[in-house]
């Protein structure tokens, strides 16, 4: 095999037997899907034999596609890490933790993970992004950040996850709704939800939760671009929104702690980072740091400074 193999056609067979899916892959590569597909197609006739069979039931490996796709997994990630120690060593300044984090992860725990990077060995500079799910998880692939903060909705395989928070879900809906009380998951069942884009992890968590209990979602037609227009219009009226309670746009905004069987029903949030990064040691101890911190509820250490912010 004289030629090279596509290095864009490799990542994107890694894609799919992640996502178990083209049209996942292709969303999550910002290609459309008949791209990522003749990029397959291409690989596949360079290798001399078919990486996935398609059916009903989703997209599996071939029979070959099982040896071939962790090599390829392998040689990808060999390639993101020559981009990314490059780069790392060619940067000018300190050293630097690129962070990347959900719309929905709250402040406190971003000062918490800039105040455990302060202490780390040779203290950091701690940069932050903050970027929908697809974009930080690409980046995290591609070697263009180091460690992400999500709300542990979807799955990562080969990378390390730590869970490293937990919010309680309140609902927000029409003033004549608004007891205070809390209120059990079946009893809202019959309420209509307003959503937002499937770009943060809410919707994918308010749709998962709906259906891990069997019970109907009823949405809103229209659809709120972010959380504190979603709560004005519950109160309007329009229907009821569901979202932690950090995210409350005031901490006197009325709502209902929601529970399922008496208990609080939570959001739970995750670091993720690659074993195989150059700052692999100290982004376990940042992760360890922050589940530590949720576990026994140590307060949030005071801030002494302010976080860089991405192009700063």
């Amino acid at each position: 095999m004289t030629e090279r193999l596509s290095t864009e056609g490799l990542r994107y067979a890694r894609a799919v037997a992640e996502a178990k899916s083209f049209s996942a892959a292709a969303k999550a590569y910002g290609v459309t899907q008949p791209a990522l597909s003749n990029g397959i197609a291409k690989l596949e006739e360079r290798l001399g034999g078919k990486l996935f069979e398609r059916s009903p039931r989703g997209v599996a490996p071939t029979a070959f596609g099982a040896r071939m796709l962790p090599l390829i997994s392998s040689a990808v990630a060999a390639l993101d890490a020559v981009a990314a120690e490059a780069g790392r060593l060619t940067a000018p300044g300190r050293r630097r933790i690129r962070m990347g984090v959900s719309p929905l992860i709250a402040s406190e725990l971003v000062a918490r993970a800039f105040a455990l990077v302060r202490h780390l060995p040779e203290a950091p500079d701690l940069v932050l992004r903050e970027a929908d799910m697809e974009d930080l998880r690409h980046g995290l692939r591609t070697g263009g950040t180091d460690i992400i903060l999500i709300p542990a909705v979807a799955a990562m395989p080969r990378f390390e996850h730590r869970v490293i928070d937990v919010e309680p879900m309140v609902v927000v809906g029409p003033e004549d709704r608004q007891s205070g009380a809390p209120v059990e998951l079946p009893e809202v069942g019959d309420e209509q939800f307003i959503l937002v884009p499937d770009t943060c992890g809410l919707t994918t968590f308010t749709h998962r939760l709906f259906q891990a209990h069997e019970l109907p979602l009823r949405t809103y037609p229209g659809e709120a671009a972010g959380y504190s227009v979603l709560q004005d219009w519950a109160r309007l009226g329009l229907g009821s929104a569901l979202v932690p309670r950090s995210k409350l746009s005031a901490p006197d905004t009325p709502h209902r702690p929601l529970v399922d069987a008496g208990r609080e029903v939570e959001l739970s949030f995750e670091a993720v980072w690659s074993a195989g990064s150059p700052l692999s040691a100290d982004l376990l101890r940042l992760a360890d740091g922050l589940a530590a911190a949720r576990r026994t509820g140590v307060p949030q250490t005071e801030r002494t400074g302010e976080p860089q912010a991405e192009g700063a």
